[in-house]
């Protein structure tokens, strides 16, 4: 693999949020994790991050801005590569502060290194956080990054966007979740439990995870309602919807067991520390957002890595937000870049 195809780009986020600090902070705290990565951004944004954690014993760390890829594996170590891969803000970006400006600045990163990893010039993408508030006033109709990638990955492949099929994947060490839909509400979620939205999301599942494993992996299935429905008692999609699915699944040779209840089945997945494949699914599938992201959030924000299972490229980020209310403090934690880091790294093969 060449040097520029095995880069990777860091988006930028959001300037208003921790983004660029924590940015910063992973370069300086984890040279392994960093190693030939650079910051598809603004130059100016992460010189202000990094002086922003200037202290009389830790001087800031230089920001080199590159001109192509390929330098970013020259730029000394000690050193941040940034290259400006959009128009710099046209106004002052306040932190903590929701702007259009500040939206339009994330979004055409992420824009910029979907389209450069589309084209096999960089292995992976980590995105920083952006807010979805901020990217929809600056007139993107995504929800989020996930979105936002798969309408990109679709334009590329010439199919429509519902050809592109992606899921969220959330894992830390001990435990790991997908996402049958991700960022709509409560009500809709409930209506997008199909048999085919739940087939689908085992069969990008089961790929992923084989890739990921080596193996066939081991996946189970949280039910929708309480108590998995308790034989119709409590709600009917299991029996009608999620079984269905499974079998169908399980005659494609896919290793998918439950519908199980929601409330205990993390549990039964979730690896001992230390010891990976302790646990006993390797991966559960979550009926919506919050069923799946509270059991692996709860075991620490910190290990979190979100993956988007389903594209064509490489895409992982911290599963944290922008945390507005600390940007520009130095207190952002760059435990869950560094890991989105270095599992973009062990996914791409860079």
């Amino acid at each position: 693999m060449s040097a520029v195809a095995s880069s990777i780009a860091i988006t930028l986020g959001d300037p208003a949020g921790i983004g660029p600090e924590i940015i910063a902070k992973a370069f300086r705290q984890a040279p392994d994790a960093t190693r030939g990565a650079f910051v598809a951004g603004d130059v100016a944004t992460m010189r202000r991050a990094s002086q922003s954690l200037a202290s009389p014993g830790q001087p800031a760390w230089p920001v080199a801005q590159i001109e192509h890829i390929a330098e970013a594996a020259a730029v000394p170590p000690g050193c941040i590569p940034v290259l400006q891969v959009v128009a710099a803000p046209a106004e002052n970006i306040v932190l903590g502060r929701i702007s259009a400006e500040a939206g339009r600045v994330a979004g055409d990163c992420v824009v910029w290194a979907a389209r450069a990893a589309l084209r096999g010039e960089i292995a992976a993408i980590v995105t920083a956080p952006l807010h979805k508030e901020a990217l929809a006033a600056a007139g993107f109709p995504y929800p989020g990054h996930t979105e936002l990638l798969q309408a990109e990955a679709a334009a590329h492949a010439g199919v429509a966007v519902d050809g592109m099929p992606v899921r969220m994947m959330l894992a830390n060490d001990e435990l790991r979740t997908v996402l049958v839909s991700i960022h709509m509400s409560l009500r809709d979620a409930i209506t997008a439990v199909s048999f085919g939205s739940v087939l689908e999301t085992l069969r990008i599942t089961h790929r992923a995870l084989h890739r990921m494993l080596g193996r066939v992996p081991h996946i189970g299935v949280a039910g929708l309602n309480p108590h998995a429905g308790e034989g119709g008692l409590f709600g009917s999609e299991e029996r009608d919807i999620i079984a269905p699915a499974i079998a169908a699944a399980r005659a494609e040779g896919i290793d998918a067991d439950g519908p199980h209840a929601p409330d205990t089945v993390f549990m039964r997945a979730r690896a001992r520390p230390g010891v990976p494949g302790s646990g006993e699914f390797d991966v559960v599938i979550a009926m919506y957002h919050d069923q799946g992201l509270i059991p692996v959030k709860y075991l620490g924000v910190e290990k979190g890595v979100n993956v988007t299972l389903g594209l064509p490229l490489v895409r992982t980020s911290p599963d944290h937000g922008t945390a507005f209310d600390i940007a520009g403090t130095g207190r952002a934690d760059a435990s869950s870049l560094i890991e989105a880091l270095r599992m973009a790294r062990t996914l791409a093969g860079a």
